[in-house]
């Protein structure tokens, strides 16, 4: 079936259900909608309430007032992660200060292959409209996730595959329009089930338009190709029964982008995936519980030059993973595991910058947590194997990919943590982490002009794995009924042996590698160096830096009754530096402080925010535009709920940047940071309808 498909196929017979059970308390009664997991599942495998590593949740109303265009741009704001911004129709979360291959991109805890790894102007493939919820890990999470993980985790959960047993049938429907954006979207969920079959469907579908910036960026009102196109699909299903379920989905993605940094390119992506889950509960007096799950996925993505076929990336992959829980031994459980990982890299065209890749990985976990009174430690390892296969020349034709390679890095990882509960309002925790990761096939491979990013980039295959000791401390408040009260405050440092940089080298190449030629003007100029397809060379090297930082965040409950007062901060800074080089890390996001106001009485809901990021004046000699100016930003929203017969219905209406503010983004590419200003006033329409 056709992405498209799901989408059409999907839409009336939700709005005739809906209908159906609105007008029936009889049917409503039978109905019991799964609600998703409350509990954070991402770094914590043995399920427990409370949660050492620091985590961060994005669901419900709250993320419905998020959604963005891009995975970036939803979570930008949480505590710690910001947005690589490469236009409106790219960006991938960085979690502080650290992105790509450091920071591991989940879906339902499974691998998601795609090509936004390799390059900031390609997107991820995963459309936040069909997110249901997100958690996000910060700091290193390698011990359960891989090297791909020194960073970070995002884990996108959708219970495409339920996991609980569902009675009766439930679902959503949201759409929205408007933005600076101009965006017309829709997205349906249906669920159903007999208590021991599950079904699972939900389709979507997203047009935007050229985006509105503020008219003292000085280009003009609108971005020129930064409109695009998205649609996408899955069904799933599961059998449950009293210890376990077992279950498979299928899924389908595609999107049609432009690319700001050339007026005439467009990005065509397609990706399919095949995903299996399962899980048996009460086996026995020594194992407690097996999961599996696993998944094959196929990407490609064409880039376009008008209606030329230039370069065509495709990523063609699987994985597995299984986690094995021992029963308790006294006041000690664990999980020990495997998990793999294959995929297949490809690039064709003339300004393909990496040869046929095979990326293949292996490894072994366990991990053990202690309880004791008011403490809690957990102790965990994880034996790696990444194996990466260039096939050279290959079928690319490419003389300067040289001849096959391979190259194999044995890695560990190692982590300690603790929470102690002073009472029942405060708890603190610590966390250490020495992980390492291999480098990725870019990073080892790459030979070529990179048109996006304006640059010529070269790998080295003498790389050695990236290694990373990182500590963090935090402390956390909940006061007030229900927890309506709570603050957090947390420390980090990151310091890494053989951080692998991207770093301009002083050479100038052309399109074919060649060395020595003349310089076109002014090294780094999208409009002139990419024409003229002459680049600055710049080449991934290992270097020593070191991360620090914190994150601050407080949620006060000030009037509960007769209606409500909150009032919310949030705060986070990160420093990064090279200390080879003495410089600054580049594309890092300054001191950011945020203060919102929330009113709710009855139905409806008010909020108004201020979002402030200071100046960006840390940035390296050869980043040339990388400082950014600071700006503050001011937002509002309205929510208006309707309870019906069973059902409810959420209308909500949000302006972001009522002051037209230009702004840049610090953690975009410099060659692009010019081009794309964020947003500038958007105002933005939708309704939520679940039942």
């Amino acid at each position: 079936m056709k992405v498209k498909n799901y989408f059409f196929a999907l839409t009336p017979a939700l709005l005739v259900t809906a209908h159906a059970v609105a007008q029936s308390n009889a049917v409503l009664a039978a109905v019991e909608p799964k609600k998703l997991d409350e509990m954070v599942v991402t770094g914590n495998p043995l399920k427990d309430a409370d949660v050492i590593v620091p985590a961060s949740v994005l669901a419900g109303p709250e993320l419905v007032l998020k959604r963005g265009t891009t995975l970036g741009e939803t979570l930008n704001g949480m505590p710690g992660v910001s947005n690589s911004f490469f236009g409106p129709n790219a960006g991938r979360p960085v979690i502080r200060g650290l992105d790509g291959d450091r920071v591991r991109i989940l879906s339902n805890s499974g691998a998601s292959f795609d090509a936004s790894n390799v390059s900031p102007d390609h997107n991820s493939a995963i459309d936040p409209l069909a997110i249901e919820r997100v958690e996000v890990l910060r700091g290193p999470a390698a011990l359960l996730y891989g090297g791909t993980a020194i960073g970070g985790v995002v884990n996108i959960i959708d219970n495409r595959i339920p996991h609980e047993a569902i009675k009766g049938f439930g679902g959503t429907v949201e759409g929205r329009v408007g933005g600076a954006e101009n965006e017309r979207g829709t997205s349906v969920l249906m669920e159903g089930g007999n208590g021991q079959f599950a079904l699972h469907a939900d389709g979507f579908h997203r047009d935007t338009g050229n985006y509105r910036v503020p008219a003292s960026a000085g280009l003009g009102n609108r971005i020129i190709n930064s409109a695009s196109r998205s649609e996408g699909g899955a069904i799933g299903g599961s059998f449950t029964f009293d210890g376990g379920y077992a279950g498979v989905s299928q899924s389908e993605y595609r999107s049609r982008y432009g690319t700001v940094a050339e007026a005439d390119v467009t990005i065509d992506m397609k990706q399919s995936r095949t995903t299996f889950e399962g899980q048996l509960d009460k086996l026995g007096p020594v194992v407690e519980s097996v999961s599996v799950r696993g998944g094959r996925t196929d990407y490609k993505h064409v880039e376009l030059e008008g209606s030329v076929v230039g370069t065509q990336f495709t990523n063609k992959g699987s994985d597995f993973r299984i986690e094995v829980r021992h029963a308790r031994l006294g006041a000690m459980s664990g999980v020990i595991g495997v998990q793999g990982e294959n995929f297949e890299f490809a690039a064709l065209g003339n300004e393909a910058f990496v040869p046929d890749t095979r990326t293949r990985n292996q490894a072994v976990f366990a991990y053990e947590e202690f309880s004791a009174d008011a403490w809690k430690f957990s102790l965990g390892a994880r034996l790696e194997q990444n194996r990466v296969q260039s096939a050279g020349v290959g079928t690319s034709g490419i003389a300067r990919f040289g001849g096959a390679s391979e190259k194999t890095f044995d890695l560990n990882s190692l982590s300690l943590g603790v929470l102690y509960k002073l009472d029942a309002t405060t708890s603190i925790t610590g966390n250490f982490a020495r992980s390492q990761r291999g480098p990725a096939f870019y990073e080892l491979y790459a030979d070529g002009p990179h048109i996006a990013t304006a640059a010529y980039e070269a790998g080295d295959v003498r790389l050695q794995r990236e290694k990373s000791a990182a500590l963090d401390l935090g402390v956390q408040w909940k006061w007030g009924t229900g927890g309506k009260s709570s603050a957090r405050l947390g420390v980090f440092a990151n310091r890494f042996d053989n951080f692998i940089a991207l770093r301009r080298t002083g050479i100038v190449r052309d399109a074919a590698g060649n060395s020595g030629v003349a310089d076109c003007g002014n090294g780094r100029s999208v409009a002139s160096a990419c024409e003229a397809r002459i680049l600055p060379e710049f080449r991934y090297q290992g270097v020593k830096a070191r991360l620090t930082g914190f994150e601050a965040e407080a949620k006060f409950r000030l009037i509960d009754k007769p209606y409500t007062l909150d009032w919310e901060m949030k705060a986070d800074l990160t420093r990064a530096q090279d200390l080879t080089n003495a410089e600054p890390l580049p594309r890092i996001a300054p001191l950011r402080l945020s203060t919102a106001a929330s009113f709710a009485e009855g139905p409806w809901a008010l909020r108004g925010e201020i979002e402030h990021s200071a100046k960006q004046n840390r940035v390296p000699v050869i980043d040339l535009l990388g400082q950014t100016a600071s700006y503050t930003m001011l937002n509002a929203a309205i929510l208006y709920t309707v309870k019906l017969s069973g059902a409810s219905a959420l209308f909500f209406l949000k302006a972001n940047n009522l002051g037209d503010r230009k702004a840049f983004n610090a953690s975009s590419i410099d060659t692009i940071r010019a081009l794309a200003p964020l947003p500038g006033r958007g105002v933005k329409a939708g309704v939520q309808l679940s039942f």
